[in-house]
């Protein structure tokens, strides 16, 4: 895959070293850093005993996991570093200031937080339902009431760690180059394959992984891709927006769905529903905005 430097923008003097490599190939210079950086803060996660057992030491357990002190280094040192860094190499402060206005738009019609908030669950629950044969119980209560608090949270570290990266750096300047089908086809499976190292760690699962839950979550990532870019664009790109998008999926299914759907909680089958209510939800996307994902060239241009 070859990404040049981003049509619409000066080119800037060719210059040698790494800087100079990153200014010519921004997007591919973002793709290396933001891999390269995780992974590497990631390792000390995958050889403790939170993973492969091969270092004797215990990450520390935060709010009850240690999963904020094992996998936050590494998805903040990737993506949201790694596109501020190249941001400011390619475009100086003018640049770092649009990415942060993207990422500060919170002036959205409320329908569309609404939507993401309430409507994600809502298609879990419904595939969730189908995949059960209708076998749900009502989760308790406190679960319920630590849901918002759990969203809340989520936002402040998965959302925000990953999207500015994800979304506002490259999916932004993909779309300019690419167009947004194309551009999301690439993007999605990028994005899935940044998590790999993950699946060494107990957040993935290890030992018991397998290659197919691997192969799931990517298809999933790739598919969900293409609902998140429709609401980035539609949205006039408010980033947070599409991280409401993306942790109402996390949320749902570390807080509520193991208890409101007993018979299928195991990793497989939880994969399995996402993966169906991902296909389902960009099957409609793509049907209703006949490939386009609500994207428009002249506001594509503006940012």
């Amino acid at each position: 895959m070859a990404v040049d430097s981003t049509p619409g923008l000066q080119d800037p003097p060719r210059q040698g070293g790494l800087g100079g490599l990153i200014r010519r190939y921004p997007l591919t210079g973002y793709f290396v850093l933001a891999n390269l950086l995780s992974w590497v803060a990631w390792l000390p996660y995958a050889l403790s005993n939170q993973g492969m057992g091969v270092w004797d030491f215990d990450f520390p357990a935060l709010l009850g996991t240690t999963q904020l002190a094992g996998v936050l280094p590494g998805a903040y040192l990737g993506p949201i570093f790694s596109a501020y860094l190249v941001t400011r190499l390619t475009e100086g402060k003018e640049g770092v200031r649009r990415w942060i206005g993207r990422m500060t738009k919170w002036q959205v019609h409320w329908g569309w937080y609404a939507g993401a908030a309430l409507g994600v669950p809502a298609v879990l629950i419904v595939t969730s339902l189908a995949v059960s044969d209708g076998a749900a119980q009502v989760p308790p209560m406190v679960l319920l009431v630590a849901y918002i608090p759990g969203l809340l949270l989520q936002m402040i570290t998965t959302g925000l760690a990953e999207e500015p990266g994800w979304r506002d750096f490259a999916l932004a300047r993909m779309q300019r180059r690419y167009g947004p089908l194309r551009a999301t086809a690439i993007l999605g499976p990028l994005w899935g394959v940044w998590h790999l190292p993950l699946y060494l760690t107990e957040w993935g699962g290890y030992p018991d992984v397998t290659w197919q839950r691997i192969g799931i979550f990517v298809v999933f990532a790739s598919a969900f891709s293409f609902v998140i870019t429709w609401v980035f664009n539609r949205t006039g790109q408010s980033l947070p927006l599409v991280i409401v998008l993306h942790v109402s999926v996390n949320n749902f299914m570390s807080i509520i769905y193991s208890d409101m759907f007993p018979s299928i909680a195991d990793p497989d089958s939880a994969g399995m529903v996402t993966l169906l209510a991902g296909l389902g939800a960009a099957l409609v996307v793509l049907i209703a905005t006949r490939g386009k994902l609500g994207y428009r060239p002249e506001a594509g241009r503006s940012h």
